[in-house]
């Protein structure tokens, strides 16, 4: 008999005490439990949840629907999410990777080496690094959409913009940052974003559901996310819930991936084998390290690590070696390089408003009962 504990309105699974004798290694159904809950609490409408552990993937299930209305169409493993800024990390941090390895792009290298209309109002001396540890000064978010009409004008307008902080003194993540890292990553390559990451990562691992801007052809498989009520354009809105990305066209270094659980476990392969998977090398493990290393900051380079003060969306038993990265719409991917364990979690909880903020609590929660139910 499986015990759980209800803790303001969330199934905790005993997160306190010891597991039931009767769930054993491998034995997911504490999880599926805990998935399910989520969805009849409005955590989510749906979502695909995949485990991987020792190189093998233990556990890859979806739950709910498409949207809460119980004629929507079940969600699968299938189904393609807005991964919102996971593409921080899965595209824009994989591909600068691979331009410091060719010394293609500097990490101590200024902004305006590659953008020169950024060396104004004191952002000089802002470095790429800064801009992807979020220690740049930049401010967190601002809609550009209600000011700028075009993707010149907004990038216009961030280098027009002045600083919040001095470089390097402060994190404070911000979407600008990586709206930046993409825009010179299509600079240096001469290439779109979108067109990097599928010749570099996407075609090559077969991640035929990755991408940005997907068709109309393939909408109904991608789960819905809220409305915009604020777009002033004639022109067609992109499909991506971001309103910045929207106005970058759907293709932007902070928001606009869309993909599946399947696909990115064969990315999240490549980062748990140190850059190297089925024969390919897709970056050293010595440019993983060295985005992944600290150097003092609450934050790696493109990556979120697992914070030193206990509260972190990994949980409770992620190891201080964890890194991962989290998704305004609902999505999270965590990696544990000593317990050899990454969970992908891709959902819609932005469906029908974003001001539904349950996932904060759910994801601790979820993280703790994978942990639990491996028996690590």
């Amino acid at each position: 008999m499986l015990r759980f504990i209800l803790v303001s309105g969330m199934l905790l699974a005993g997160l306190s005490t010891a597991l039931p004798a009767n769930i054993l290694v491998h034995d997911f159904r504490l999880v599926e439990a805990v998935m399910e809950k989520a969805v009849s609490d409005t955590v989510f409408p749906g979502a695909s949840l995949a485990v991987l552990y020792k190189g093998k993937v233990v556990f890859h299930k979806a739950f709910g629907r498409m949207t809460y209305d119980s004629n929507s169409s079940p969600a699968d493993t299938t189904t393609m999410y807005d991964l919102a800024s996971l593409t921080k990390a899965v595209v824009t941090t994989s591909i600068a990777m691979q331009l410091v390895e060719r010394d293609s792009l500097s990490l101590q290298d200024p902004v305006s080496r590659y953008l020169t209309g950024f060396a104004k109002n004191g952002k000089e001396m802002v470095t790429i690094e800064q801009l992807m540890r979020h220690t740049s000064g930049l401010r967190a978010h601002t809609f550009y959409a209600k000011s700028c009409d075009t993707p010149q004008e907004l990038f216009s307008a961030i280098e027009a913009d002045t600083l919040l902080s001095r470089p390097g003194t402060t994190t404070l993540y911000s979407d600008l940052n990586f709206m930046l890292v993409g825009r010179i990553i299509e600079n240096i390559t001469g290439q779109t974003l979108a067109a990097n990451f599928h010749q570099r990562f996407a075609a090559p691992l077969g991640m035929n559901s990755t991408m940005f801007t997907p068709p109309p052809s393939l909408v109904w498989r991608i789960a819905p996310v809220e409305k915009d009520t604020l777009w002033r354009f004639k022109v067609q809105r992109p499909l991506v819930n971001d309103q910045n990305a929207a106005l970058l066209g759907g293709v932007a270094g902070h928001a606009g991936l869309f993909s599946t659980t399947g696909d990115l476990v064969d990315m999240v392969r490549v980062l748990m084998h140190s850059g190297t998977l089925n024969g390919r090398t897709y970056f050293r493990a010595a440019t993983l390290r060295k985005f992944l290393a600290r150097n003092g900051n609450p934050r790696a380079v493109g990556w979120d690590v697992r914070s030193s003060d206990g509260h972190s969306s990994a949980g409770d038993y992620f190891s201080n070696f964890s890194y991962g990265h989290l998704g305004y719409t609902g999505t999270s991917i965590w990696i544990d390089p000593e317990k050899e364990l990454a969970v992908i979690l891709l959902s819609n909880r932005v469906y029908p408003s974003s001001e539904n903020i349950k996932i904060r609590k759910f994801r601790p929660l979820l993280h703790n009962c994978v942990v639990q139910c491996l028996g690590l």
